[in-house]
């Protein structure tokens, strides 16, 4: 999850960037067939500029947010673009069902669906929409493991220690 490169998205009123305690929310929204849609949302620098939500389906987002910072517990409701292959999408379905400070092992959600544990951590690379879909609940049976395919320290890595801490995994 990085930054759009497209500049105009950023610009759009579909984009919004919003205060995380670990840095910045991006939240992209677009219509899909004649509904309002989350399509996507990015962990960012706290050096990225603020963008104020602008419609009704954004700041519903930033709320949701907001309080699941406050309380972890805090449960997303919110209409997700279906995005993904049907794979991405059975390992995506069963980490929605993690729940608040439990983790799993790619390897466990692997023999669950009758996956590889690398493909279910391809899948959680490729996840459109962190927080709502937990990855960061998922780790390595090592440590914690790489989060969007980062594998090294630094600012992805960072995000997922702060979610697990702030869920009470770690």
């Amino acid at each position: 999850m990085t930054l759009p490169t497209n500049s105009s998205s950023i610009k759009s009123n579909d984009y919004c960037v919003i205060a995380a305690p670990f840095g910045r929310l991006g939240i992209q929204t677009e219509m899909v067939e004649g509904s309002l849609m989350v399509s996507r949302i990015d962990y960012l620098s706290a050096k990225v500029a603020l963008i104020f939500p602008k419609n009704h389906l954004a700041k519903k987002v930033a709320v949701q947010c907001r309080e699941y910072f406050k309380n972890p517990a805090a449960r997303f409701d919110l209409p997700l673009k279906p995005l993904g292959t049907q794979h991405q999408q059975r390992v995506w379905s069963y980490i929605r069902d993690i729940p608040v400070g439990v983790s799993k092992t790619y390897g466990e959600i692997a023999a669950v669906i009758k996956s590889g544990p690398r493909a279910v951590g391809s899948a959680c690379g490729a996840n459109p929409f962190p927080l709502v879909t937990p990855c960061h609940r998922v780790v390595s049976a090592q440590g914690i493991g790489g989060f969007v395919k980062e594998n090294s320290p630094g600012l992805y890595r960072q995000i997922k220690i702060w979610l697990l801490k702030h869920e009470g995994v770690l």
